[in-house]
């Protein structure tokens, strides 16, 4: 399994300090205004803003604090305007590592990020240096407890999914973009519990890496993630079980 997928079990695990839920909110609106603004107000018309609102619920933001996102990619309240914009680069290793940012100075983002790659050791790279090596995909985590063997592929086969695997306590099903809201619903329906669900970028191939190393990519994804511009992170290392195991205390 990718390092993102690592990294993202790591965090479920390790939770979030007030500061970082400050911080989360906030990254979260930003995605309600910029779906919004793109595809109007209604989640039951805009599929793109209905994810956006489920993370935000996920993450306990106040109801108040989505409506008004919402209203302002709508245009009811003033709000910034966001564009997206995409960094790259490589970490030790040589691993690649894709940010996503959702900005409203790309003069002010470009030189923080560039930054946080030199702190960490890490080359930033020019526009489309790796973003070739990362897939659009769906990637639902269900708990292992919740469906065997049998029941999950199953779903996953009439869904679409692209494929299933056991990674420790939870299935991990990979799908096409477009198979990720019917595999939801069937998923649903079967009365199975969802940990997790979320469109992502996934690498076509992986890079295995030592404990040291790990370590300086994930400290290097941690610092980008920290910045509030940066929506996702992806990278395709690789990670040791023990390095997992340690991080996840």
């Amino acid at each position: 399994m990718a390092g993102h997928s690592h990294w993202a079990k790591i965090k479920r695990k390790k939770g979030v300090t007030d500061a970082r839920r400050g911080r989360l909110w906030s990254k979260l609106a930003r995605n309600i205004i910029v779906a919004a603004k793109a595809g109007g107000g209604k989640p039951e018309d805009n599929l793109t803003l209905r994810y956006a609102i489920e993370a935000a619920k996920a993450a306990n933001m106040p109801r108040d604090t989505i409506e008004n996102a919402i209203k302002k990619g709508t245009g009811e309240l003033a709000a910034v305007s966001y564009e997206t914009v995409f960094y790259e680069g490589y970490a030790a290793g040589g691993v690649a590592v894709l940010c996503e940012a959702l900005t409203d100075n790309r003069n002010r983002t470009a030189p923080e990020i560039r930054k946080i790659f030199e702190r960490a050791g890490a080359k930033i790279g020019t526009a489309g240096s790796v973003q070739h090596l990362f897939q659009p995909k769906g990637q639902i985590s269900v708990p292992v407890t919740a469906a065997n063997e049998d029941r999950i592929a199953e779903i996953a086969l009439e869904g679409g999914a692209d494929d299933y695997v056991q990674m420790g306590d939870t299935w991990e099903i990979t799908c096409e973009p477009a198979a990720f809201e019917p595999l939801r619903q069937a998923l649903a329906q079967a009365g199975i519990e969802v940990q997790s669900a979320e469109l992502t970028r996934l690498p076509a191939n992986t890079i295995p890496v030592d404990a040291e190393t790990g370590r300086k990519v994930m400290n290097l994804v941690e610092a980008l993630e920290d910045h509030d511009d940066i929506q996702n992170v992806y990278t395709n290392f690789e990670l040791p079980d023990d390095v997992m195991a340690s991080m996840s205390e």
